[in-house]
């Protein structure tokens, strides 16, 4: 018998602790989970693995564990749990959807713009790991389009802070954050924009032959765009010419 088990009291949310032996453990961990009683089931999952480390239960009951903290929305705990679970068993066959776990619970953390954006980086990182290790693996593809909306994300937040070095009339500052996201996030939504500011950022800057070659990429690459009907506006107001 194993002491310690956490079973829901009756007309409460605190839990109690009773004997049972470990395939009663991870039963009732599955009703749980089952029941959509998310803390519980991870709890017992936890308990599974605390009374038996070496056993088969045990490596079911850590991606368990994982799945259930990623439910109740404790993901900081998913996280522990999953790289936990891909540290003592990088090569079994769940290892996959466990680093994926991992990605989507950084994924579900990102921020607005104007915050800090180290969820979104860590959401990529750990989202490139699952193409990178588990490439046709089904986890691949979602793994693939979130680390493409965490690009946009990413760009955004440089756009952000590029638009207020340039509201405050420091352009060579602006400048470079424009530049990062046409440089580093090139497949983003955010290009076509950059590319207009950084034509501005050049005109206010007086550094008139940068201002016509960022215009002319962007007519180049997205002659419909609206931002390009605004820097060739621009172009033809000061009369810029094609640098010799």
């Amino acid at each position: 018998m194993v002491v310690g088990l956490l079973a829901a009291c009756s007309g409460t949310d605190r839990l109690k602790y009773q004997e049972r032996s470990v395939t009663e453990i991870y039963e009732l961990a599955l009703g749980y989970l089952n029941k959509g009683q998310y803390k519980y089931a991870a709890v017992a999952f936890d308990e599974v693995e605390r009374q038996h480390p070496y056993s088969s239960w045990a490596r079911r009951s850590q991606l368990m564990s994982a799945y259930s903290y990623f439910k109740a929305n404790k993901l900081d705990e998913a996280i522990l749990a999953a790289e936990r679970f891909v540290s003592l068993h990088p090569g079994n066959k769940d290892a996959a959807y466990a680093y994926y776990l991992i990605g989507i619970c950084h994924y579900k953390q990102i921020a607005d713009v104007r915050r800090d954006q180290k969820e979104t980086e860590l959401a990529m990182a750990s989202l490139s790991e699952v193409v990178r290790r588990f490439p046709f693996s089904k986890y691949a593809t979602d793994a693939r389009l979130k680390i493409e909306l965490t690009r946009d994300h990413l760009a955004g937040k440089e756009m952000e802070i590029g638009r207020f070095y340039q509201k405050n009339d420091d352009y060579f500052a602006a400048i470079s954050r424009f530049s990062n996201v046409v440089q580093k996030y090139q497949t983003t939504s955010h290009v076509p924009e950059a590319l207009h500011r950084l034509t501005e950022s050049y005109m206010a800057a007086g550094i008139l032959p940068e201002a016509y070659k960022t215009a002319a990429v962007l007519g180049a690459n997205y002659p419909k765009s609206e931002w390009y009907e605004y820097s060739y506006a621009l172009m033809q107001k000061y009369n810029v010419q094609k640098p010799e």
